[in-house]
């Protein structure tokens, strides 16, 4: 027998972290900071539901920061082995991991600066320093290579889509001719990428751990290329700043990729384009040199010599001064900046200073988890709490939903079609409460599968 503890990323969309027991070993696959409402954010300060130090391995599917993000913490706690992963996820680990410290050491300064925490002083979750010690724990491995972390238990990452080295992690495990398989989706990307690989199709799965961000929605008929053309003129009309808040890993680098076609095809100006973020900035840098890791079509646009992710007129603002310098801006201009939700990060400050202008545009390019202020702003709220001060919501705020690198319901069915077989139990997992509800009443009516949606902190015994 096995166990499988579902220790975040149950009932809410961030925070996963997957206890799996098996052969006498704790795997944790995935373990991601909570996001979102105060009520999810405070898990990050609760105890691990397993000791950290009693973790054997960590396996990771990518690298956002849901994902990733509590591993300097339990590293803090005494966890000491391996944490594999791809060799693209290894990559950005190391530059998100450290951005995140820097915030999260930051956040805690300029809370006991302003005075506005209830906390004497405020702390930090982690710092630089366990970060770099999680860091120094990363193993790459390459997509389609074999594991053996036991003689009768393989590990193997395949490609998922959704960002830069994702992967789905496929646990098999054998006993002579016999074998068991469980599957973990982490998330999946969309069937046609702009600039990524369509998730790999799976086979042979006993037990299915799905996530279900977007299980009760469909993505809009979307042509990325038009409805950013359209975004982007109408702010020129305005005379104003375009504020993008784009995840530094993926969304960043789609936008900027669509935004070079745009310009090259003349369907919008050349606008001066500041990508604010240093993580973003690194990033942009893995995506130049891993291209085999990309599609074809983006493959093409390297061959034919185009840089692919590089508009015309383009600063990427490094420094803090660089970053304030942005501050003089008049318009019309871009400014991409992370974090994609606005929970923290150098598109706090650009949104407390450019909100309050009817001139200014806001464009939500991602999903915006409940409590956020992406979500805030996004549901047409008057004001948004920034900084411990309410800053009015006057900009024009827009929304493409299409460029989700989260699978719609629609092709999460599609991709579960191309199983072979029904798998004996399947969790969903990485959603709120509706969307996983939806999907697993589409899954059972589609397919007849024994479906779960499991609560934070529930545990199964998996018979294989």
């Amino acid at each position: 027998m096995a166990k499988i503890k579902f220790c975040g990323a149950a009932g809410t969309v961030t925070g996963s972290r997957h206890l799996l027991e098996l052969n006498g070993q704790k795997l944790l696959i995935d373990c991601g900071l909570f996001q979102g409402k105060k009520s999810n954010r405070l898990k990050n300060w609760e105890p691990f539901l397993v000791p950290p130090a009693n973790i054997d391995k960590v396996f990771l599917t990518h690298a956002h920061i849901d994902h990733t993000g509590y591993l300097p913490r339990i590293t803090r706690e005494g966890f000491s082995g391996p944490i594999y992963c791809t060799h693209a996820t290894k990559e950005l680990c190391e530059i998100l991991l450290m951005d995140s410290a820097h915030i999260q050491e930051e956040d805690a300064r300029w809370a006991n600066k302003k005075g506005y925490s209830k906390h004497k002083p405020a702390l930090p979750l982690f710092t630089t320093e366990d970060a770099e010690k999680t860091i120094s724990q990363l193993v790459p491995v390459h997509f389609g290579d074999d594991l053996f972390i036991a003689d009768d238990v393989r590990v193997k990452w395949r490609a998922a889509g959704h960002i830069l080295g994702a992967s789905i992690i496929d646990v098999k495990i054998m006993d002579g001719d016999e074998s068991k398989k469980i599957l973990f989706s982490g998330d999946l990307g969309r069937a046609n990428e702009l600039v990524l690989p369509s998730p790999s199709q799976a086979f042979e799965v006993d037990y299915l751990v799905l996530e279900s961000t977007y299980g009760d929605r469909l993505h809009e008929d979307f042509d990325p290329h038009g409805q950013l053309e359209r975004v982007v003129n109408e702010s020129v009309e305005r005379g104003g700043v375009l504020l993008i808040p784009a995840f530094s890993v993926g969304r960043t680098q789609t936008v900027l990729y669509i935004l070079r076609q745009l310009e090259e095809d003349g369907r919008i100006p050349k606008l001066p384009v500041y990508v604010d973020s240093p993580m973003a900035i690194e990033a942009t840098e893995i995506f130049k040199h891993r291209i085999p890791d990309l599609n074809l079509s983006t493959r093409i646009d390297k061959i034919e010599g185009k840089d692919i992710f590089q508009t015309s007129n383009i600063c990427f603002c490094k420094s803090r001064q660089e970053s304030m310098e942005i501050n003089d801006e008049k318009g019309p201009a871009i400014i991409i900046s992370a974090s994609g939700m606005v929970t923290a990060g150098r598109i706090v400050h650009h949104m407390s200073r450019r909100l309050r202008d009817p001139k200014n545009t806001v464009l939500f390019v991602g999903y915006q988890a409940a409590g956020t202020r992406g979500r805030t702003i996004l549901d047409g709220r008057e004001s948004v709490k920034i900084h411990g001060n309410q800053v009015p919501i006057h900009a024009h705020i827009e929304s493409i939903s299409g460029f989700s690198g989260h699978a719609d319901y629609n092709e999460i069915l599609a991709w579960l079609l191309g199983f072979n077989r029904a798998p004996k139990q399947t969790f969903l997992v990485h959603g709120e409460p509706e969307a996983s509800a939806a999907l697993a009443e589409k899954i059972h009516e589609q397919f007849g599968w024994n479906v779960t949606v499991p609560e934070f902190g529930q545990s199964f015994e998996l018979a294989l």
